[in-house]
């Protein structure tokens, strides 16, 4: 039977390799019987009302009770049932944000305790809590009694309606809504029960049954955003950035959008269909420059579908008509109603909002930002050798050489396949006296061999997420027959931890890194390629209500694992393929396994971008796509494009033709080889934006109306984006170019990167391409510091000099920061760290400290200096400049914008300042 088992895997992996993507695999809104009940729920359908308003725990508490006595059936094989009173808390906190939760009444006796999602709030947010004191009403137009408002911030107050039941937020003083929930009276909240005799709660698909222990548990309800003029958010879909409508009467059949974590290969473009990740924000825009978020912490599958105009155009119910709005319908399999309301001046604010409920994003090791080089797989210790000897050989930098599952023994995690790799620490020092790191990946199975330590332990201690009969589950992937480790909880999750120890993990360094793949975790023989949704966690909890954060666990014990490895000293960097809310404290993720073509290199920069405004900005896609053989001037471009992602990273199927960029002949190789110096020419400035997300929490990779707001031209262009505020860049998406149409937003003007051409804002441009490189331009009224030598890696660039790039605006005026820490460490938290702010005004140059040192804590010292200093769209003309305090006079002269030169205009120069960066200094233009 074993072998008739492993026969049936090999030919399934074999099909991995030769198949596309199959939809019918997967489980459509009408398959989802929670998810078609919802569907079909009309506006007017929730007859709750408020009761019991009281503040309680420095928040509002009240009881939510229907009008309908009778009771109601939410599934044709149930029994009616008596609806039960619900329980809701509305909670203010500092910056402006209100926290909504609905659950079942504990003292009615539920079944069991509804789940709520742990460990994704920070701890800090709770300290933000502003404790009400009091509560006010009034009667809103048309009730029959009043309602309750409470004070959000002080330009904004929240209203809880009381009959019909409604929450939303709006402007002081004015009735003008910003966002709202059950404004058209669908909310459903399905109770638990107990199962009576006889009763048949069962849900089945392909074969596969769920057994539904507590019945139906659904939730399901409204959301609007108004003044919106599109919504964007809800990873993980290869879809546009401004997501488009799935119901109303212009809208041809459409799935919601799927929030299911799914191992997903070979997925198409342009598509509703959940892929690897999961984050319920989303955000609306509008016009006027302002915007909403909406966040639902829920880790069951979410279906969410984002309504058309007239979709409730037979509904009777007559919401203000002076104010646009998108309506948007979230339908969840189980959980509670835990809800986040965000309202800011711009999508920074609402991203910055997210962030301080969810956590920052972590800062990266400096390597970590630079380019990484993968394949499924590399064969041995001689091809890792040989690929690292030719970077060194075509003179072309990298940082990270990856290794993929065939190096370990049998699928064996934490271990090396003896023949293969049978010296990995003394490869691993190899290429660390290079300054380059290696990652390896470590996946959730765990190969059930009764002569492998780790499942021996695993088993005995219990630790293994167990079937719905209570035994250790069992399914099948890369090990073939496996068990997962259960890491919700944190003792299991610490003892995973202490497997990345250098006495667990036998020939790790500490230059080895993690990725973290197949997490969602990806059981090939179960339903969807998933795990079963009856399938149990620690404290009874069924996998179905904490399937989507199942990749966020095992992220965060890893990332924690690789913390004890080091004391706490240095950074981790763990990629995960499976993420959650919260995730952007871990690590990176990327976009999967996307395929060569052009348009998953397209539909990449709307999945990057929306990432980024989902808290994750350490992200990016497969550079050359996954599977399938790009061609060559795909590849090209791919490169070209993959140097702006956050996360630059090349990886290819096991499949696919060698495709290292030495292998494409000699231009071609040229051209990869450019691509990947602009990466590493921008790194200081990479490196800077991410301590700025770290901080902040804002994006390294924007949309464009993230930096204009109110520019409409902005609003549906996901082709184009913004590396940090300074920095905007074109993709090339069709095979032969010639031209690009490239839209130029602001009033200021912009300078070719490459070339120092000006172009003025608020305009499109049709523009010349060659196969050189894509269009980038550097915004007027910035100073991005750049390292023009070229070495092997970032860590041998540590000590050479800095330029920096001005580019003046119509005052010949512009400002930019730069940021330096150890690369490495967390010393940085205590204050080791420069920072610095550059202003040009008046013919003025002039360095500032940034840096917010704490009495007594440790510094950071650097002896780089500034070698060059450029400045586009100075006027020529000045011979020299002043150094003060130095009083040294320096020599200007018309120089190259672009370290390889010889293709862009003379621009103004000051040659070798001289001047450290640590320094305050002024340099005045003579």
């Amino acid at each position: 039977m074993r072998t008739i088992n492993i026969l049936i895997l090999l030919l399934f992996l074999s099909s991995q390799t030769v198949n596309s993507w199959k939809r019918e695999e997967f489980r459509t809104c009408n398959q989802a019987p929670f998810c078609k009940r919802a569907r079909s729920r009309k506006p007017g359908a929730c007859s709750l009302i408020v009761h019991d308003v009281a503040v309680s725990d420095g928040g509002l508490t009240a009881k939510l009770l229907s009008k309908d006595i009778p009771d109601q059936s939410h599934d044709e094989d149930q029994e009616p049932y008596q609806i039960k009173p619900l329980i809701l808390t509305l909670s203010v906190y500092q910056d402006g944000i209100m926290r909504l939760k609905i659950d079942e009444d504990p003292s009615l006796d539920p079944p069991k305790k509804r789940f709520e999602v742990p460990d994704v709030i920070i701890s800090e947010f709770d300290a933000k809590k502003i404790w009400l004191q009091r509560v006010s009403t009034e009667t809103i137009d048309g009730d029959r009694g009043p309602s309750s408002i409470v004070y959000l911030s002080d330009g904004y107050e929240a209203v809880l309606r009381h009959d019909p039941f409604e929450v939303y937020v709006r402007e002081k003083g004015r009735n003008v809504r910003v966002v709202s929930l059950n404004s058209h009276s669908l909310f459903d909240f399905e109770q638990l029960r107990t199962k009576k005799e006889g009763e048949d709660w069962e849900e089945r698909f392909k074969g596969h049954t769920d057994t539904r222990p507590y019945g139906s548990q659904s939730i399901s309800f409204d959301v609007s955003f108004y003044e919106a003029d599109f919504v964007s958010g809800i990873p993980e879909h290869a879809t546009s950035l401004a997501l488009k409508p799935t119901r109303g009467p212009d809208v041809e059949h459409s799935e919601p959008y799927r929030l299911f974590n799914l191992d997903v290969f070979e997925y198409v473009h342009e598509s509703p269909f959940g892929l690897y990740g999961s984050i319920p924000l989303m955000i609306g825009h509008g016009k006027s420059g302002k915007s909403s978020g909406f966040f639902w912490l829920n880790a069951a599958e979410m279906q969410i579908d984002v309504l058309g105009p007239g979709w409730d155009a037979e509904s009777g119910i007559s919401l203000p008509s002076s104010q646009s709005r998108i309506d948007t319908f979230w339908m969840s399999e189980a959980g509670i109603v835990d809800t986040f309301f965000f309202v800011g001046s711009g999508p920074k604010d609402v991203v910055k909002q997210y962030t301080s409920v969810t956590g920052k994003p972590s800062m990266p090791q400096l390597f970590a930002t630079a380019y990484h080089q993968s394949r499924w797989n590399y064969r041995d210790e001689e091809d890792v050798e040989h690929v690292d000897s030719k970077f060194d050989e075509h003179d072309i930098p990298y940082d990270v050489l990856w290794l993929d599952i065939e190096h370990t023994d049998g699928k064996r995690y934490f271990t090396w396949d003896k023949v293969q790799f049978p010296h990995p620490d003394e490869m691993q020092r190899k290429l660390a006296a290079k300054g380059r790191h290696m990652v390896a990946v470590v996946d959730p199975h765990i190969k059930r061999d009764e002569s492998f330590p780790l499942h021996k332990e695993a088993t005995q201690k219990g630790y293994y997420i167990k079937d719905a009969s209570g035994k250790d589950f069992d399914g099948w992937c890369w090990a073939g027959s496996s068990s997962y480790v259960d890491m919700l909880s944190p003792e299991i999750r610490s003892w995973w931890g202490d497997k990345f120890s250098y006495e667990n993990y036998v020939g790790s360094t500490p230059s080895l890194h993690i990725w973290n793949d197949m997490n969602e975790p990806s059981v090939f023989n179960g339903p969807e390629l998933t795990m079963p949704r009856d399938a149990l966690h620690f404290g009874g909890v069924e996998h179905r209500e904490l399937h989507n954060s199942n990749g966020y666990y095992f992220h965060m014990a890893t990332s924690d694992g690789l913390l004890k490895r080091e004391d706490g000293k240095d950074r981790p960097f763990v990629l995960s393929r499976a993420f959650f809310a919260g995730s952007q404290r871990y690590g990176a993720v990327w976009t999967g396994d996307n395929t060569a073509d052009w348009d998953q290199l397209r539909v990449s920069v709307p999945m990057v971008l929306t990432l980024g405004l989902s808290g994750m900005p350490f992200t990016g896609a497969d550079v050359g796509g996954f599977f399938g053989n790009p061609e060559p001037e795909l590849l090209v471009r791919w490169y070209q494009l993959g140097a702006y992602y956050p996360f630059f990273r090349a990886h290819a199927h096991q499949d696919t033709k060698r495709r290292e960029p030495w292998l494409l002949g000699e231009r071609k190789t040229e051209l990869i080889k450019e691509a990947i110096h602009v990466r590493y020419i921008l790194l200081p400035y990479f490196y800077a934006l991410f301590r700025e997300a770290n901080t902040t929490g804002v994006p390294v990779a924007r949309p464009l109306w993230m930096e204009f707001p109110s520019d409409e031209a902005t609003f549906s262009n996901d082709e184009a984006f913004m590396v940090g505020s300074s920095l905007l860049v074109q993709g090339i998406y069709t095979e032969r170019a010639k031209h690009a149409s490239v839209y130029l937003p602001g009033k200021e003007s912009w300078y070719d990167i490459k070339t120092g051409s000006t172009y003025k804002g608020g305009k499109f441009y049709k523009l010349d391409v060659s196969e050189e490189s894509i269009p980038a331009f550097q915004k007027a009224g910035t100073i991005i510091p750049r390292k023009d030598r070229f070495r092997r890696s970032s860590t041998q660039m540590i000590n050479d000099p800095y330029t920096l790039v001005i580019a003046v605006n119509s005052s010949l005026a512009a400002e930019g920061e730069l940021y330096v820490d150890d690369g490495k460490s967390f010393e940085f938290e205590k204050g080791a760290y420069i920072h610095r702010r550059f202003v040009l005004s008046n013919g003025k140059l002039t360095s500032s400290n940034m840096a917010s040192v704490p009495s007594g804590k440790s510094m950071f010292f650097s002896e780089c200096i500034v070698e060059r200093i450029i400045l586009l769209g100075y006027p020529s003309g000045p011979k020299s400049a002043l150094i003060e305090p130095a009083n040294q006079k320096v020599e200007i002269v018309l120089g190259p914008p672009w370290p390889q030169g010889g293709r862009g205009k003379a621009v103004v120069t000051i040659r070798k300042p001289g001047v450290r960066i640590s320094d305050d200094w002024t340099i005045k233009i003579l």
